[in-house]
């Protein structure tokens, strides 16, 4: 609990800081006098004011208690009365370009931030699962397709343009992408025993997925690596150690059925019911080098609207891992981009939401945001930068939308003064602002039920 804490309260900190910092570095190179850069709401826990400053500024910084959001406080006509000696430093006394330069900074500063978080994860290297299939779900997508677990996947792509799959996480994105567009993906998979690499079509266009979640990947069929289908740790108590079975087993078949890999074993022990009940079978293991038989019963649970098996226990070895790490130069060039492509993904979700066609489950909010900052940054330094990463595209991507409460809104306010010369009138400024709030208290609110939902539902 108290790593996500930690991790929620550093990861919003660094990403409202380096918002807030877009906006205020581009208003002092624009001449704008600003007065408070503030990290969060509330009551102020902290506060300096460097000697050194930029000419003409004299900018106080504060930490404040409410660490979800922060600002930048300009001097500004409408706000407070201004010196005449002081006019030309106010924000609304700025011209057009200014100050839509001064607005878009926030969010431009979080994908900026973004690349420069995936360039480093790209530096440093990750450890991800080889691109090798265990076997597809049963009657899945791609099963039609052809595969049948133990192919390695070495590219992928669209429309013939093939790109190399460095791991299974990198061919998971690819997948995503294509189930949300509805678009078909082409894999190659390398050959074996001297044969040569042989192309196949994943069908994604046919899966209409609205969530990018389990139930999606199910459909598709590809869940999981490649992986020995071996017993791992037992819960004690559960219907595994009830049964017999112990930690390094190596499950040979169940009933009539050969496993071969740990996806397969899994998907055979979640099929272990009928009627509603647990159906038992006789496994066959190996154990120590010897072989052995075993009657196991799992435990029934709900999964939705599903009654699924479960033995409490870890099922499937690790999967063979290998280090992916770019080059200077092509670490920065896919860094770029993979921020481009999550930025377009979050845009047309947004998009896809709106007129009905994604689910709004999608929205996420500070619960689920702070449980995946706990489990990132408990999994080490890379996966905690590539949460920071994702989180700072969206906060980038969601500031821009047109909402007249966000930094969007406020572009197109000055796109309409740019076409017809003349600025939003305060009344209908106002009411744009009332409508803004509304919306966003909407979606925070159906972000806040969803995270309800998937943490405790």
């Amino acid at each position: 609990m108290m790593l996500t804490i930690v991790a929620f309260i550093v990861a919003l900190g660094i990403l409202i800081a380096v918002h807030e910092y877009g906006h205020y570095r581009v208003a002092v190179a624009c001449g704008v006098k600003v007065i408070r850069f503030s990290v969060g709401f509330g009551k102020t826990l902290y506060r300096w004011q460097p000697k050194r400053q930029h000419p003409g500024q004299s900018t106080e910084f504060v930490i404040a208690a409410f660490p979800l959001g922060g600002y930048v406080k300009m001097l500004d006509e409408r706000e407070a009365p201004v010196a005449p000696e002081d006019r030309h430093r106010a924000f609304n006394t700025q011209p057009l370009r200014s100050r839509a330069a001064i607005v878009a900074a926030g969010p431009i500063a979080n994908l900026l931030l973004a690349v420069a978080l995936y360039t480093a994860v790209n530096w440093i290297g990750v450890k991800e699962p080889v691109a090798t299939l265990a076997r597809p779900v049963a009657a899945s997508l791609a099963e039609q397709a052809g595969l049948r677990g133990g192919e390695h996947i070495t590219r992928a792509g669209f429309d013939g343009q093939l790109d190399p799959v460095d791991s299974f996480e990198d061919l998971r994105w690819r997948m995503t992408r294509a189930a949300l567009d509805g678009r078909d993906l082409t894999l190659e998979v390398a050959g074996e025993g001297g044969r040569p690499a042989r192309e196949l079509v994943l069908p994604l266009s046919r899966v209409g997925a609205k969530d990018a979640d389990a139930q999606m990947f199910r459909k598709i069929g590809v869940i999981a690596p490649l992986t020995r289908p071996e017993i791992g740790d037992v819960v004690a108590g559960g219907a595994g150690e009830r049964a017999g079975l112990r930690k390094g087993d190596l499950v040979q078949s169940i009933g009539p059925v050969g496993i071969v890999d740990g996806q397969q074993l899994r998907e055979v022990i979640r099929a272990s019911v009928e009627g509603g009940q647990p159906k038992t079978q006789s496994w066959s293991i190996e154990r120590a080098g010897k072989p052995m038989t075993l009657d196991v019963a799992p435990e029934v649970r709900d999964e939705g609207a599903l009654k699924v098996g479960r033995i409490g226990a870890y099922v499937g070895a690790p999967p063979e891992m290998v280090t992916v790490r770019q080059g200077v130069l092509g670490g920065m060039w896919r860094g770029a981009v993979r921020t481009w492509e999550v930025s377009a993904l979050t845009v047309r979700m947004m998009g896809k939401m709106v007129i009905g066609e994604a689910s709004l489950k999608n929205l996420s909010g500070p619960l689920t945001i702070a449980d995946y900052a706990g489990k990132s940054a408990s999994m080490g330094l890379t996966q905690y930068l590539v949460f920071l990463a994702l989180i700072s595209v969206s906060l980038g991507v969601l500031n821009l939308m047109p909402l007249p409460v966000l930094d969007g809104g406020h572009l197109m306010y000055y796109l309409w003064e740019g076409l017809t010369g003349k600025s939003v009138s305060d009344a209908w400024m106002e009411r744009f602002q009332r409508g803004g709030v509304a919306l966003l208290l909407v979606m925070m609110s159906i972000a806040l039920f969803n995270d309800v939902n998937r943490l405790f539902g």
